[in-house]
């Protein structure tokens, strides 16, 4: 059976109640937009395969809830990546953009508070689908980035499997005149 992903990493949606954690989730990793559901209780999670760069990773995607009352439930979630070094990656996204007239936060302001903490910003629509898939697929990029000595090591042992199951198929296949140019690997 073929291997299903080359890497594995967890992301954590955290917000305030009613930003469209949820839908974002949904829309990205479904494809589905829902304009009415239940506020998330805890936490809860999807996951999707994605290909960056050649790499098939898999996310785990947790969706936490935003109510106050859940905040010691959700922070035993997230509290490894909030004291986590360096290598964790964040982009601030402002959902909702397709309600211009509900607007909380301008886009300026969004803008200047993504760059004052060092973060790349995202204005997103979970019902018209605009920047969902661009959004989980920069910070999936982030991610990968920060894990480069890491992934060097991954992309080094997929080549290998794949150099050793081609010489393992040549050396299956019988001698004559239709595999004379097998490469000799002495």
């Amino acid at each position: 059976m073929a291997k299903q992903y080359d890497v594995l990493f967890r992301l954590l949606l955290i917000g305030d109640s009613g930003v469209g954690k949820t839908c974002l989730l949904c829309r990205f990793t479904d494809n589905e937009f829902h304009s009415s559901h239940i506020s998330t209780i805890g936490v809860d999670f999807k996951m999707k395969t994605i290909e960056v760069d050649g790499i098939k990773v898999r996310i785990q995607i947790w969706d936490t809830a935003g109510q106050e009352r859940y905040q010691t439930i959700t922070k035993q979630y997230y509290r490894r990546a909030q004291y986590a070094p360096e290598g964790v990656q964040k982009i601030l996204i402002g959902n909702k953009a397709d309600e211009e007239q509900k607007r909380q936060v301008g886009r300026e302001q969004g803008q200047q508070l993504a760059k004052e903490y060092g973060m790349d910003f995202y204005e997103t629509s979970a019902c018209t689908n605009l920047n969902i898939k661009e959004s989980f697929t920069r910070l999936t990029e982030l991610v990968l980035q920060a894990h480069k000595k890491e992934l060097d090591g991954v992309r080094t042992r997929a080549s290998n499997e794949m150099a050793l199951a081609e010489l393992e198929e040549d050396e299956s296949k019988p001698e004559g005149p239709a595999n004379s140019s097998k490469t000799c690997w002495c």
